[in-house]
């Protein structure tokens, strides 16, 4: 399967206004060239997206690496918040702390479909090199998009996977796309975003970066870099009384080198970016981070007894601790400062957060 060729330019190759566009500027470390996820190298990401009368839904993949990811394991963690959730994988990736399967993102009643798409791909992509797969690891995440779309039909099916892997880029789009078609954030139009900060460490510059699926909060809790934006918003807004329940996925990837255990303890500061945009971590909503570091390769066939990896001082990782708490407050308001406003099943609509931002903030 051929991928696009990795891009050199500059940010804003893709025509979307993003939050620092309407002059919001999130925490104070340097963003990357493209200000998301895909700022470390050989991160991809792609999209396929549904959109009918009854289904607005899709599936996302995030490919971790341009080498087959099964022989080259990436050092990995898991982080649940709030365990509302079907993801898939983390088992295995907290009890040995390694990453070998491609991420894939979409709707909670459609976990089991995309999860034989990625077995499928990852049997074939084995297959042309001659490696012998007997058994993976597959990490699938999902959230319930439910609200705009018809979740039962279980829209997605192996072929939108395969578009999706085709579709990989550095250059993604965010919003309403891919797994975020069908998703609700603060009740307006939530999910994907992403964002990405670089980090000096012995002279020398590494990136971090997140990607979010974001369908979770009530619009009175919206906060906007410290600004209670929702609660103006709600006063011209009509919203129904609901249940503050969703989740959020954070996929976390970076190229400093970071053991699992403190894969884990970055995750963890995902929370203070959920947080400071006004998630309370309500009983029905589902907060799972994964994190990976492109950093140390695991071989699959290691040879030797002793495995030799690098890892981080940890008196440095309070600087680590900013960045993903930065990046995971910025691409929550990138995920939905991107969505346009979608009609779904029985009437019901989620408005887009660009159509009210200039007058409230």
């Amino acid at each position: 399967m051929q991928f696009a060729p990795i891009l050199k330019g500059v940010r804003h190759m893709i025509n979307q206004k993003r939050i620092e566009d309407y002059g919001v500027s999130i925490g104070e470390l340097p963003k990357g060239r493209l200000n998301k996820i895909t700022d470390v190298k050989g991160v991809r990401v792609g999209h396929c997206t549904i959109d009918t009368e009854e289904s607005k839904t899709g599936v996302t993949v995030i490919l971790p690496m341009e080498e087959n990811i099964y022989m080259n394991k990436l050092v990995a963690a898991s982080y649940v918040l709030n365990g509302f959730g079907k993801t898939t994988g983390l088992v295995q990736i907290d009890e040995l702390g390694t990453l070998e399967s491609i991420i894939a993102l979409t709707n909670t009643l459609n976990v089991g479909l995309v999860y034989d798409a990625v077995v499928d791909y990852m049997i074939e992509e084995c297959n042309k090199e001659n490696v012998e797969l007997e058994t993976f690891n597959p990490v699938i995440c999902e959230c319930n998009d439910s609200y705009l779309n018809n979740i039962q039909l279980r829209a997605v099916k192996n072929n939108h996977v395969y578009r999706a892997i085709e579709d990989v880029k550095i250059d993604f789009e965010e919003g309403d796309i891919g797994a975020g078609k069908g998703m609700s954030c603060h009740q307006l139009k939530g999910g994907i975003g992403s964002a990405s900060r670089v980090i000096n460490l012995d002279g020398e510059d590494y990136t971090l970066g997140i990607l979010v699926l974001s369908n979770y909060g009530l619009l009175k809790n919206l906060t906007i870099d410290g600004e209670k934006i929702g609660k103006k918003i709600s006063k011209e807004l009509e919203v129904k009384a609901q249940a503050d329940k969703g989740s959020i996925i954070s996929i976390i990837a970076t190229d400093i080198p970071l053991s699992s255990r403190q894969l884990k303890r970055i995750s963890k500061r995902t929370a203070v970016g959920l947080a400071r945009v006004g998630s309370y971590f309500s009983h029905g909503s589902g907060e799972v981070t994964i994190a990976f570091s492109t950093a140390n390769i695991i071989k699959h066939d290691e040879k030797e007894d002793i495995a030799h990896i690098k890892i981080l001082n940890e008196n440095r990782i309070n600087l680590i601790f900013r960045a993903v708490a930065e990046c995971e407050e910025e691409a929550i308001l990138n995920s939905m400062i991107t969505s346009n406003k979608v009609e779904g099943i029985k009437g019901r609509t989620r408005e887009t957060l660009k159509d009210y931002f200039d007058n409230y903030k």
